[in-house]
């Protein structure tokens, strides 16, 4: 029997072909990049979670290992949003269950801090560095693939994505920001890095049409080398889709009665998408996570979901070069 849900899916799918299909998904993939951790004892599945001290920072992370992790496996390290942890944020995206799917790692780090949970993630920051130094030690101590290392966050998470898909190109293959897709006025990537991004126009947390720097949801930890400014979502995609190397308007296809995707014309192997979510607040599309209030966060869609989106993108979108 077909579920409703994969019903969805289908035809998702079939949209997204009739506006160019998944990019560049037929194009041969790179041969893995094993990491030093391919030479290392094979862990068990399943979670565990990981003490670690960086050079400036102390935090943790939780560690999601899928079956087959014998061989390099791609990995997505999933960021909270302000005031969450590493709970909240595995029970929003599902990527943990969803990887034991799929066959990635999933990664969650939080920080040792007092005070709200948060992230600092202006240019050097201390934040971002101590993620990149989980990165180093998950690819010491698992077997990985160092070419499908990929990032997704929500709400101050999505800034901090935004901000390590500027500051460590190199490592990191494609990001997928929700509600919270930024463009830096010091984004320098030293290549091309695919974006898919979600954001819900009536998102009262972090609006859709942009917030300034002195918005309480932007504000909060990203120090004044931030570079955040008032810029509608919108604004902030066409700005990756050109730092990408992307040309023209975006083509924009109606995926759902209250979905719509923007997707830009851009060179091989790179891709810089947008859904809009007419009417959506400020959560992960598709959740069924119950921590979330709708009195909160505003309305959630059931049209698309945007974990099995993420990775549809992120699985077709390595590292080439």
């Amino acid at each position: 029997m077909v579920t409703t849900a994969a019903l969805r899916t289908l035809c998702v799918a079939a949209l997204l072909a009739a506006a160019g299909g998944v990019a560049h998904a037929d194009d041969p993939a790179p041969a893995p990049a094993p990491s030093a951790g391919c030479g290392r004892p094979v862990p068990a599945r399943g979670e565990t979670t990981v003490q670690f001290r960086g050079t400036e920072k102390t935090g943790q992370y939780r560690q999601h290992v899928p079956a087959g992790a014998d061989r390099p496996l791609p990995v997505v390290i999933a960021l909270h949003g302000l005031l969450e942890n590493i709970d909240i944020a595995d029970a929003g995206s599902g990527f943990g269950e969803y990887g034991d799917r799929e066959g990635f790692v999933t990664i969650t780090p939080q920080l040792d801090r007092l005070g709200f949970a948060q992230w600092e993630y202006g240019l050097g920051s201390a934040d971002m560095t101590w993620i990149s130094e989980v990165l180093t030690a998950v690819e010491s101590s698992l077997c990985v693939d160092t070419r499908r290392i990929f990032i997704a966050g929500l709400s101050m998470g999505a800034f901090a994505t935004s901000s390590l898909g500027c500051q460590f190109a190199d490592r990191v293959a494609a990001i997928a920001p929700v509600s919270g897709l930024r463009d830096f006025s010091w984004c320098q990537p030293t290549r091309p890095v695919p974006v898919i991004a979600f954001h819900g126009t009536d998102d009262a947390i972090v609006p859709y049409a942009g917030q300034s720097d002195s918005g309480s949801a932007s504000r909060p930890g990203g120090g004044e080398d931030s570079g955040v400014g008032r810029h509608p979502v919108t604004d902030s995609a066409a700005a990756w889709a050109r730092r990408d190397g992307c040309t023209g308007a975006p083509v924009r296809a109606t995926i759902a009665a209250d979905v719509v995707l923007d997707r830009y014309s851009c060179p091989p192997g790179v891709d810089v998408q947008l859904y809009t979510i007419t009417g959506g607040g400020h959560i992960w599309p598709g959740t069924s996570s119950p921590l979330y209030p709708e009195f909160i966060v505003g309305k959630n869609t059931k049209s698309i979901n945007a974990t099995a989106l993420i990775w549809d993108f992120f699985r077709t979108h390595p590292m080439n070069t």
